[in-house]
């Protein structure tokens, strides 16, 4: 599998994604006439030495002193561009994620939501071309290690305010990045933060492959350490993730049901990842059920203590196994709208290393809560909650 892995361990902001990925191999005069067809402005790609590491510098000139603009000009700006529909549907995406960042700090809606350092020609610059770039890259999977947020303070429009500045805060949250704060300046704008949260997934650290390529972009800060964003395409194997586990097993014949349905919490708070209890028929014709549970290694001793105490079980069968596939998974949440009123639902999200959805799930607490309140059958409740998170995340 090709995977695109950003590295930002000097922080990222649009123009070192834009730049570290034309090094990576982009077509940097193919990406220059996009930019330049789409947005007043001139584009130079040139090379600086950041603190010993050779780096691409890209650097968005504008003509001319701009002002602050709504999230809608943004909109049609980008949409009567005549960008590839990749390219402008991603654009557009990573402008709302901005404006929703926005949006959310300042209590204002998208329709009068309106940007300064964002909204100006550079960042529309950057971000065109580094969605530009990554789809012409076309990696299997895209990832993100931990990102740098820097430290200290920054002047914003608003004034001073410690760092990360409130929209890049925003941002962070909303999505799916790891971070952490190292440095005395800022290091990740808030275009850096939704470019890298659109697209990529997070990694906590580089994954077991093999190096194809190495690019570096270099960043406007003179910093202790090189402040160059790297970035690396690599063949990595695994798609989906492998966890070590054990599986327990032992049947029983004189246990009641009332029992059973006590033992399922007890394993769990043990340490299981999972029960399943089945009827069985044992020797003399007599009922009884198997119970079967998958748990961490670490667990099994807790976990098969538990279940001779709850059952009375004399022995646990131990069954190796080398690992399972499993999903990586993750929560998010959507809105839908039933009788004039707007709830908010969690949802389950599985998905593969590449990003793939593999399945969501509508949370049952929230969904039983919505059906209640309007008196809907919870089965079209969660159809509907599900319908959305498609819609929305898929």
């Amino acid at each position: 599998m090709k995977s695109l892995i950003f590295d930002p361990f000097s922080g990222a902001a649009g123009d070192m994604i834009l730049g570290s990925l034309i090094d990576l191999g982009a077509d940097g005069q193919k990406i220059r006439e996009m930019i330049e067809s789409a947005v007043d402005v001139s584009v130079s790609v040139d090379r600086k030495n950041k603190k010993g590491i050779d780096a691409t510098d890209v650097h968005i000139h504008v003509p001319h002193e701009e002002h602050s603009r709504h999230y809608t000009e943004l909109v049609g700006i980008i949409r009567s561009a005549g960008l590839p529909s990749q390219v402008e549907k991603s654009a557009l995406d990573v402008f709302e994620i901005m404006a929703r960042a926005e949006s959310k700090v300042h209590g204002e809606s998208l329709e009068t939501i309106h940007f300064h350092e964002v909204g100006q020609n550079d960042a529309l610059a950057d971000v065109i071309g580094s969605c530009a770039a990554i789809h012409e890259i076309g990696a299997d999977a895209i990832f993100c290690t931990p990102v740098n947020v820097g430290g200290g303070r920054v002047k914003a429009a608003h004034g001073s305010m410690a760092v990360p500045a409130p929209a890049t805060l925003e941002i962070l949250r909303s999505g799916n990045l790891l971070s952490y704060g190292m440095g005395d300046r800022e290091l990740l704008t808030p275009t850096g933060a939704a470019l890298l949260s659109y697209f990529a997934k997070p990694l906590e650290n580089l994954p077991k492959g093999r190096v194809l390529s190495v690019g570096y972009g270099a960043g406007d800060a003179d910093t202790e350490d090189p402040n160059v964003l790297r970035t690396l395409i690599m063949e990595t194997a695994d798609v989906l993730t492998k966890d070590r586990i054990e599986v327990l097993e032992t049947n029983v014949d004189d246990v009641t049901g009332e029992v059973l349905g006590n033992l399922f919490d007890k394993l769990l708070a043990a340490g299981a990842r999972d029960v399943a209890i089945t009827p069985t028929i044992m020797k003399k014709g007599r009922s009884g059920h198997i119970i079967k549970v998958i748990t961490k290694a670490e667990n099994s001793e807790n976990v098969a203590r538990e279940m001779m105490k709850e059952t009375g079980t004399l022995g646990i069968r131990v069954i190796p196994t080398a690992h399972r596939f499993v999903a990586d998974r993750r929560m998010d949440e959507v809105s839908i709208y039933l009788r004039g009123e707007e709830f908010t639902v969690a949802v389950k999200i599985a998905q593969d290393k590449a990003g793939e959805i593999l399945h969501m799930s509508a949370e049952y607490e929230d969904c039983r809560k919505v059906a209640d309140k309007v008196g809907l059958p919870l089965k079209e409740i969660i159809r509907r909650v599900e319908e959305e998170a498609w819609g929305k995340f898929s």
